[in-house]
């Protein structure tokens, strides 16, 4: 079995994971709270967070530690142009991500505690909506770019 191809396996499968994944719980939660049901938005919150740690978490992880290999096995250097971009939209990624997914948890236990009293939304559950959208923007185009480099690996000079 060749580890290279193995290795570019894992790489690409938990890319797609990861931005399938968090490609589709935005979707999901964007529209529930767009119905204004508590209890669909309490659902579909308690989902999205579920989502993060079983799908998405191990993927961010898996990323970079393939990556890494990837890079050693084939021999490309960390000063290459197109690494060094991919490197950094995916930092950018993740430091939209970290603070969404501290949003995700707050939002989804505001949207419990709001179902099981049957009350509605609080101010605070629709203020930290719009900062958990605002978030979602430049990380899926910082994955989307990424997503280029690594197929085109262009020259960046």
């Amino acid at each position: 079995m060749n580890l290279y191809l193995t290795l570019k396996t894992l790489h690409i499968l938990s890319s797609v994971v990861m931005v399938g994944t968090g490609f589709g719980t935005a979707f999901y939660f964007f529209f529930a709270n767009r119905t204004r049901s508590v209890p669909v938005i309490a659902a579909v919150a308690r989902l999205v967070v579920r989502a993060d740690w079983w799908f998405t978490t191990p993927s961010v992880i898996a990323q970079p530690l393939t990556g890494v290999a990837l890079m050693y096995l084939a021999g490309w250097p960390w000063h290459t142009p197109w690494i060094m971009a991919a490197v950094a939209l995916y930092v950018l990624a993740g430091l939209c991500w970290l603070p969404a997914v501290g949003l995700q948890i707050r939002l989804a236990r505001l949207a419990a505690q709001a179902h099981a009293a049957d009350e509605p939304l609080p101010p605070a559950y629709w203020r930290d909506v719009r900062r958990w959208e605002l978030l979602g923007s430049p990380a899926f185009v910082a994955m989307l770019a990424t997503y280029f480099l690594m197929v085109f690996k262009p020259t960046l000079m």
